[in-house]
């Protein structure tokens, strides 16, 4: 009898534990989640250096009053992933500017949005993140004043540079380069190249790099049968000129004068991009060396809106306090364009195209990457192989989107001989929703319904002394500009 009273109360103390246990945890009080205590902290880290005025986002995210209209819309964004944009797949590489959510942050904006949206305690609140003045996300030491553009309110924008006075009186090394647009909403890009001070180029004259690009109904541009560039109309006005510049959109030789004196490692350096960040060294205690008498070419491209509106674009540099004892370069390569080999058939959905190939003639370290494609990119892989036959991939982006253009920030030890091959996928088809024409053969070239496969990267020298010219080997003896 003992030994049965005992096997009862073992049961009976088991179907407790099983039943009413759980029943007085479920039964106790969850805490509310507050846009005060919980959601701004994930705002502050996250969202608002974009979510904030000035900048490229839509709306504001600074404040409750901000927030508390898009609570539904944060969490699907949150919940599925558009927000915040980041491609990479987190099978591969290792990246120092990953800006995925953590779960229990997709939770908590969750859980808020659920619950009505309540502001919470005002004691609760952080103070708010002190943002430099002026639409900069890092404040500069020194500001060079580049060109101002009028954009017309519609039509076909082509790439134009215009050379600057850079203002370097000395060699001079910065620790961040920032590139600033006053238009964000019709600014496809505004890049930098480095040339050293030519008298025979004139300071803000829009110069168009082939002329004037005949283009048909559609603004393909128009080729000859066998997909060559045709020639370029020479003289004729660039949209968005400014009458006094009249006669300097398109004069022969202008740009092999400014690039024959490159002071920079790659026609296309620094950039201002929807969605890529100020190119930013001090991370790697590194700087890069601007040499004395060094003007920037600027490479604007705008896609117009409906409305017409006025660019000006500032580019921000902060300065090093003493000599660095590491040397940062920015370099860029591209896939062969001609259009015997970079030619995309209609209706393809995988297209790949010939990859871009560089091998590092120095020990460098790899300090940033980033794919480029128009609105038919697809997919990108970064894929090195080193010295020892070993191959790795560093980079896949299986779900490109043109309209974030990502730079993902990584460090990289590789030795010399190691070569990285960049991969490149598109899709041509109905089932890419921003393909302006599935029917069409897509060559290489400038506006985004045609393609490029134009990667960049940055590299880190240990050995500030060395010439930066020299640390890659191409295949391809020219590497054409692509943004």
């Amino acid at each position: 009898m003992i030994r049965e009273s005992l096997i009862a109360a073992a049961l009976a103390a088991a179907v407790y534990f099983m039943t009413g246990l759980p029943e007085t945890i479920a039964q106790a009080p969850q805490p509310t989640v507050t846009f005060n205590k919980d959601v701004l902290p994930v705002l502050q880290k996250n969202c608002q250096g974009c979510h904030r005025p000035g900048q490229i986002a839509p709306m504001s995210l600074l404040t409750y009053k901000d927030a508390r209209p898009w609570a539904k819309a944060m969490k699907n964004a949150v919940v599925t992933g558009t927000m915040p944009p980041w491609f990479a797949d987190p099978n591969y590489g290792h990246f120092l500017n990953e800006r995925r959510l953590k779960q229990s942050e997709i939770d908590t904006i969750a859980k808020w949005a659920d619950g009505g949206a309540p502001e919470g305690d005002a004691k609760d609140v952080l103070p708010p993140v002190q943002w430099p003045d002026g639409g900069w996300q890092i404040k500069p030491d020194y500001i060079v004043e580049g060109p101002t553009y009028d954009v017309p309110p519609k039509g076909i924008v082509e790439w134009t540079w215009f050379v600057v006075p850079g203002g370097f009186t000395k060699d001079t090394w910065v620790t961040s380069i920032e590139v600033l647009p006053s238009q964000l909403a019709v600014t496809h890009h505004v890049c930098l190249s480095y040339v050293q001070h030519s008298p025979e180029v004139q300071y803000n004259v829009p110069i168009l790099p082939r002329g004037v690009i005949q283009r048909d109904a559609e603004g393909n541009e128009i080729r000859a049968p066998r997909g060559q560039r045709g020639g370029a109309v020479q003289g004729g006005q660039a949209a968005g000129q400014r009458r006094e510049a009249q006669g300097g959109a398109a004069f022969p030789g202008a740009l092999g004068v400014v690039f024959g004196r490159s002071a920079g490692t790659s026609l296309i350096e620094e950039c201002y991009e929807p969605g890529r960040p100020p190119a930013d060294f001090r991370p790697y205690n590194a700087a890069k060396l601007i040499p004395a008498g060094t003007d920037i070419a600027v490479n604007v491209h705008y896609t117009p809106n409906g409305t017409p509106v006025t660019d000006h674009v500032r580019i921000g540099f902060t300065l090093a306090k003493e000599p660095p004892k590491r040397r940062y370069i920015a370099m860029s390569s591209s896939a062969p364009s001609d259009p015997a080999q970079f030619a995309i058939p209609p209706n393809n959905g995988n297209w790949e195209a010939p990859p871009a190939v560089v091998t590092f003639d120095h020990d460098v370290e790899l300090v940033g990457l980033m794919p480029h494609m128009h609105v038919r990119g697809k997919a990108a892989r970064f894929d090195l192989e080193y010295p020892d036959g070993k191959k790795e991939t560093i980079l896949n982006v299986p779900r490109y989107d043109f309209n974030w253009q990502l730079w993902y920030d990584t460090s990289i030890k590789l030795p010399k001989g190691t070569t990285m091959k960049v991969f490149a996928w598109y899709d041509n088809s109905l089932n890419n929703k921003f393909n302006p024409n599935p029917n069409a053969t897509v060559y290489y070239g400038d506006q985004t319904w045609e393609e490029m496969h134009f990667p960049s990267y940055g590299l880190v020298l240990d050995d500030p002394s060395i010439d930066p010219r020299r640390v890659i080997r191409s295949p391809l003896q020219a590497r054409p500009p692509g943004n």
